[in-house]
């Protein structure tokens, strides 16, 4: 039993490292979802399921491996003279590690933010890739919703859909579900479906330069990137966010801004949607 634990501990320890590195880079979950983003066939969610039962396993093996070798453990919590010191020199170094590596993450100071960034910067770089849907988890929207809120036309959207040799049975059928049928993502179900948009009228454009909802990653625009986007005046943009005691500077970020005014995000577009 004892070399069975110490052999599980062991091949559990390693593939929960490899999930671990894996969940590190993979995609956001609404690029994932969207794009049906896979590595070795396996989803997103197929590997988060397993690195969370590997470490169930991993967690299970190791309280048995700690139980089997106890005396050899409290041994390293001896003295010379064998008499038992909990903070021994290698123990307080064992913690003073933890508690740096705690307060670092909690910080975000160097090197541990270097870690976090790095795994955003793999992650903006998949969406750069795999595309942003256009809206959070647009996948789970029925193609009746999904065709209202991107104000596509319902019937030449089907259509499209026959034409391509997409048969949609039941308009109340997620995006996700019709494309798992067909062995394509929701995002190239979209393409084939999105010449049906439906033209608005300008003065309707005009009074809705900004949609109800912000877009996937408005956060991490700039809020020059962020008016370009919206064909928004920047300069009156930030004039108008001191009148109402938000300062902001071109190069910030949305999210960048929000946070230094001690606002929600959500809350700032909000306001620059008044502006219009």
């Amino acid at each position: 039993m004892r070399r069975i634990t110490s052999l599980t501990a062991a091949l559990t320890f390693l593939l929960v490292v490899l999930t671990s590195i894996i969940l590190y880079i993979v995609p956001q979950g609404r690029v994932a979802y969207w794009a049906d983003w896979r590595l070795w066939g396996l989803s997103k969610t197929d590997w988060g399921n397993i690195h969370i039962n590997l470490g169930f396993l991993f967690l299970i093996a190791l309280g048995l491996h700690i139980y089997y070798n106890w005396k050899l453990l409290t041994a390293y919590l001896k003295d010379r003279a064998r008499r038992f010191k909990l903070f021994t020199r290698e123990f307080n170094i064992a913690l003073a590690f933890t508690v740096c590596c705690t307060l670092g993450s909690y910080f975000l100071i160097p090197p541990f933010n270097w870690v976090m960034a790095l795994s955003d910067h793999f992650k903006e770089t998949a969406a750069a890739k795999y595309g942003e849907p256009p809206y959070g988890h647009a996948e789970l929207s029925s193609l009746r919703i999904f065709a209202r809120k991107m104000n596509l036309d319902l019937n030449k959207s089907l259509a499209l859909l026959h034409k391509a040799g997409i048969k949609v049975k039941n308009y109340d059928f997620s995006l996700a579900d019709i494309a798992k049928e067909y062995k394509i993502t929701p995002k190239q179900l979209y393409k084939i479906i999105e010449s049906a948009t439906v033209k608005k009228d300008r003065a309707e454009i005009v009074d809705h330069i900004l949609p109800a909802s912000p877009m996937p990653r408005t956060g991490n625009l700039s809020l020059t990137e962020f008016c370009k986007k919206h064909s928004l005046n920047v300069d009156q943009v930030i004039r108008r966010l001191k009148e109402v005691g938000i300062e902001a500077e071109k190069n910030a970020t949305i999210k960048t801004i929000s946070s230094d005014n001690n606002i929600a995000a959500i809350d700032l577009y909000e306001r620059i949607r008044t502006f219009q």
